[in-house]
């Protein structure tokens, strides 16, 4: 039996044909989520992704030693500076680089705009991205995505990393982050001062006010009264009292030897008249010191009061200008600063993208995905019902 070349050829052809469809369509699904968007990264992070230069610095908020103030107990309740620590100074730092105020100041000094939108960056990489617009809270959300602020808490060391697609530019936006916080802690260190100094000043007024009361309620007592030392004055009443009552006892020595010597002496009756007149001097000075409402002990102890009070206040008052001082003497030295410990560094080579880990991220993510869905498929067939 003839056979015809040609029909076999087209047979064969026919049947590689439709071997070649079956291998497709069996696999189509493997290259749809596997292969395709595998040589989708390797073509994208091997070719066409942009390099991106990373500027790292480091710094810590520091604050001078304070030496203990030589004033006293009172003084010390006084003195509240309102300095927090380093650690607060530093978080405010940090939240300021990664503020809008800290991207809306830093693109006075750079066009940070421009540099986000290079034209060394992909169309993916730059700003606007193909799903973003030019606004500037989209460029804020980019800005974020490219500066990075981490405070360590036990060293209180913040490492500062800026990613550009220039190193000048990466530089450039590092040094100008630090520029601006270092403006930002002269401007705390500013407000801290005046809240001290203000704070002082008032306590300074509320002193000088209280002493003030405390004289005047010291005057008007005294007024009232008409002593000006109910302590002295009463010292005084008891030096005469005792002289009194010295001359007494000497009286009565007297009037017993007379009785005893001459009973019937012509001068006893006017003995025991000098006797009985300095016993009434004597009643009358002891009843200015005790035994009244108006007596020199009852008014003693209200003098003492005030005159206490006095007292206090002026120590007060004293601490309060202590304080004061202390406070305008501080506001001339920097309480905190902002030290470099690693200046930002001009990188030398670019450190992202991680071109071969990003494309097997990209292959290791298709085939997660497609075994997921190969089991999704697997488990829906074996539990459909058989027609």
């Amino acid at each position: 039996m003839h056979h015809d070349p040609d029909l076999q050829r087209q047979a064969g052809e026919t049947a590689t044909k439709n071997k070649a469809l079956a291998m497709l369509k069996r696999w189509r699904w493997f290259g749809l989520f596997v292969i395709l968007p595998s040589l989708i990264g390797v073509l994208y992070f091997g070719f066409i992704a942009a390099d991106v230069y990373v500027s790292q610095s480091s710094f810590v908020i520091k604050a001078p030693s304070k030496q203990s103030a030589n004033l006293t107990s009172i003084g010390s309740l006084l003195q509240r500076t309102g300095l927090g620590s380093g650690q607060e100074q530093s978080n405010e730092v940090v939240g300021y680089m990664q503020s809008r105020d800290a991207l809306a100041d830093l693109s006075r000094k750079v066009d940070v705009r421009a540099v986000y939108s290079s034209t060394e960056a992909d169309v993916f990489s730059r700003f606007p991205q193909p799903w973003h617009d030019d606004s500037f809270e989209d460029l804020f959300s980019f800005y974020r995505s490219k500066v990075s602020v981490m405070p360590d808490p036990v060293s209180g060391l913040s490492e500062l990393k800026v990613q550009a697609f220039t190193p000048k530019e990466a530089q450039a936006i590092n040094l100008g982050l630090l520029d601006l916080s270092e403006d930002l802690v002269n401007r705390l260190n500013e407000r801290i001062n005046e809240q001290s100094i203000t704070e002082a000043e008032e306590r300074v007024e509320t002193a000088q006010k209280r002493v003030r009361e405390a004289r005047i309620r010291l005057g008007a007592y005294r007024n009232s009264t008409r002593i000006l030392d109910p302590q002295q004055e009463g010292m005084g009443v008891m030096a005469v009292s005792n002289e009194l009552i010295t001359q007494e006892a000497a009286l009565r020595a007297q009037l017993s030897q007379l009785q005893r010597m001459a009973p019937n002496h012509p001068s006893i009756p006017a003995l025991r008249e000098r006797i009985a007149a300095t016993r009434q001097q004597i009643d009358s000075q002891t009843s200015r010191a005790v035994g009244t409402t108006d007596g020199l002990a009852s008014r003693l102890s209200e003098y003492e009061n005030l005159l206490v009070e006095q007292e206090f206040a002026t120590q007060l008052l004293n601490a309060a200008n202590a304080s004061l001082e202390q406070a305008r003497v501080e506001a001339e030295q920097q309480q905190y600063y902002l030290e470099r410990v690693v200046e930002p560094n001009l990188p030398d080579a670019p450190t992202l993208p991680n071109r071969m880990k990003s494309i097997l991220a990209v292959i290791f993510a298709s085939l997660c995905l497609y075994l997921v869905g190969w089991m999704l498929a697997v488990g829906i067939r074996e539990h459909a019902p058989e027609s």
